[in-house]
């Protein structure tokens, strides 16, 4: 009776855990769970190229900027930050290659130091790092848990060809990222701990997208990004990465 009692109850300890999210799951089931949650691998192969427009609020320097990102798979990315109330534009762009910004001290076009272009080149990254990760010798390690505000967070370490690692948190309940961590290079040089944080999903052509973020700076609030508009597959011409 004794052991007929324990069999049952480590049955009903086995199908609660396997019922909980994340249990029992490989690296590739949260992978595929989360390109299914951001729309589908097929809706992801899609999408050649990506037009978003917001605004920014820049917290430590007390300014707003009206900001475009476009983004070209594989891997081209270029920032355009109008910042009115300096009555300049700053470009941040990498073509592939090389990458380049638009100096605030001078206003003048210069290549990025090597330390930064570096760190640039892998915001450039498409949905290639998701879908076909192994063609870049990119890799994902499922790693145990983390909880984020009373709550237990899926977490994903990506480790690029170069060794460079970020830690992606999933929320359980969706699959969504809600938070990453990573370390960055800020444009003085210097190394920090970046912290970004993803929210307000909405669709967009049979994908999901995040509309807001947040970034941290160690520990610090860096930036928010709230995006009024986010467009797929507008023909964006190679030229407009390239420095001039």
């Amino acid at each position: 009776m004794k052991k007929a009692t324990a069999s049952a109850l480590a049955a009903i300890v086995v199908l609660t855990l396997a019922a909980l999210p994340g249990y029992g799951q490989t690296t590739q089931d949260v992978l595929n769970k989360m390109i299914e949650a951001t729309g589908g691998r097929k809706a992801l192969q899609a999408i050649k190229d990506t037009t978003i427009s917001g605004t920014a609020e820049m917290v430590q320097f007390g300014m707003t900027a009206n900001i475009t990102i476009y983004q070209k798979e594989p891997n081209k990315v270029r920032y355009d930050i109008d910042i009115s109330a300096a009555g300049m534009t700053i470009v941040q762009a990498y073509d592939g290659q090389k990458a380049w910004f638009t100096n605030p001290q001078t206003g003048a076009t210069e290549e990025m130091p090597e330390l930064q272009a570096k760190d640039f080149s892998r915001q450039a990254l498409g949905n290639a790092a998701l879908l076909d990760p192994a063609k870049l010798g990119i890799t994902y390690a499922l790693k145990p848990k983390a909880k984020i505000e009373d709550k237990d967070y899926i977490v994903l370490e990506q480790t690029l060809a170069d060794g460079h690692k970020t830690t992606i948190y999933l929320d359980p309940a969706t699959y969504l990222p809600y938070k990453s961590t990573t370390k960055s290079i800020d444009m003085s040089g210097a190394e920090i701990d970046a912290e970004t944080f993803a929210g307000d999903y909405r669709k967009v052509d049979g994908t999901l997208v995040s509309f807001s973020m947040r970034i941290l700076q160690n520990g610090a609030e860096f930036m928010r990004m709230t995006f009024s508009s986010v467009k797929y597959n507008s023909n964006i011409d190679d030229a407009l990465f390239v420095m001039k």
